[in-house]
């Protein structure tokens, strides 16, 4: 079986971030979403696997090269312009052959993977099967309604009034049939070539498609709450590890990765945190589900559930704690003695410079 992986999307909705890296690259628990999604495909059995791009396949291809040091092959294949998840599979057919795939959207994590759902296409190998997860709000998905035996009956995109509350998750599982039914499809009002389309045109011709529940932590890190969730999703999993440097006068508490060449200077690390290599922690207090990329530089600053991007800067921001936060490389402030706020905004003195920063109610 191989794969195809979908990364052109431009994260619109990541912005400022995105601007700086694709969305797939965004890193969650100090790895790139795209290296958590490479790494569930190993663990399939998956080791050729297809990557769609977009304009920023350069950024990629530089951040994952030919997919050796993961594992797997690499085969780039490049998007023009945002024509639908089916056009995906239209443009990469020369990859695909005749072979079985599975389709596996790029900003996508399900944390506890899909190995069991893989098995069970292998062992029934219906024409489809479609990975979903139970919802409360179905309306903002594509749904499926599926009958007491697991087969898909009928799948709508963002229905207003739901059959169903299957939201499917963005990992799907084809054999050969579905070329037949890209083929055959319009494409939508939005001009592009829909997989719902794809998926019912199969469900109207007899195939059979099914649906498999995957009950664990799913999201799509398309907003910076769902990356955050993720990212503290993979912490709260994490085994202590304290490779680096931390003085006689810090005190490091709960799960911690400290990684080789790391340093801690006088300050309280409380778990579970990441520390990247590299990276100096200085006067400061890191709060739980925290995770600091590679060569960081934190001086005089409070952070807590939030992720700092590799080659970040944190200088003495004084009183105000850095919180729900993904800041865009550069924080720096001054006035120690301002007051807080709940979620560490401050009622007086001059705002610190956020450059790109982007809090999140709690």
């Amino acid at each position: 079986m191989k794969a195809l992986v979908l990364a052109g999307g431009l994260g619109s909705r990541l912005r400022p971030f995105s601007h700086s890296m694709p969305k797939q690259l965004i890193p969650v628990a100090n790895r790139p979403v795209l290296v958590h999604v490479m790494e569930d495909l190993r663990a399939l059995g998956v080791t050729q696997v297809g990557l769609i791009v977009g304009d920023r396949g350069k950024e990629i291809l530089a951040a994952l090269g030919d997919g050796t040091g993961l594992g797997i092959e690499l085969t780039y294949i490049r998007q023009h312009a945002p024509l639908g998840l089916a056009h995906c599979i239209t443009i990469a057919q020369d990859f695909l052959g005749d072979d079985d795939f599975v389709m596996y959207l790029g900003d996508n994590m399900l944390t506890d993977g899909v190995a069991d759902i893989a098995r069970q296409f292998r062992e029934d190998r219906p024409a489809a099967q479609v990975v979903v997860h139970k919802v409360p709000d179905p309306r903002a998905f594509g749904v499926a309604e599926i009958d007491e035996n697991g087969r898909v009956v009928r799948l709508a995109e963002k229905p207003a009034e739901p059959r169903s509350d299957l939201a499917m998750t963005g990992v799907y599982f084809f054999t050969p049939a579905v070329h037949e039914a890209v083929a055959a499809i319009e494409p939508s009002a939005r001009g592009e070539l829909e997989i719902t389309d794809a998926l019912q045109w199969m469900v109207s011709h007899g195939a059979e498609v099914r649906a498999r529940i995957y009950s664990g932590f799913w999201k799509d890190t398309g907003k910076v709450e769902d990356v955050l969730d993720c990212n503290r999703e993979l912490l709260d999993r994490l085994a202590p590890s304290v490779l680096g440097d931390v003085d006689g006068a810090s005190e490091v508490t709960g799960p911690v990765v400290l990684e080789e060449g790391a340093r801690v200077i006088r300050s309280r690390i409380t778990g579970p945190v990441i520390i990247g290599a590299g990276t100096v922690v200085e006067d400061s207090h890191i709060g739980p589900h925290t995770s600091i990329g590679r060569d960081c530089v934190l001086t005089a600053a409070e952070v807590e559930y939030s992720i700092m991007l590799d080659g970040a800067t944190v200088r003495r921001v004084g009183g105000r704690l850095l919180r729900h936060a993904v800041p865009d490389r550069t924080v720096r402030g001054q006035d120690p003695g301002s007051s807080r706020r709940p979620g560490g905004r401050r009622d007086d003195g001059p705002p610190a410079e956020r450059a790109g920063s982007q809090p999140v109610p709690p």
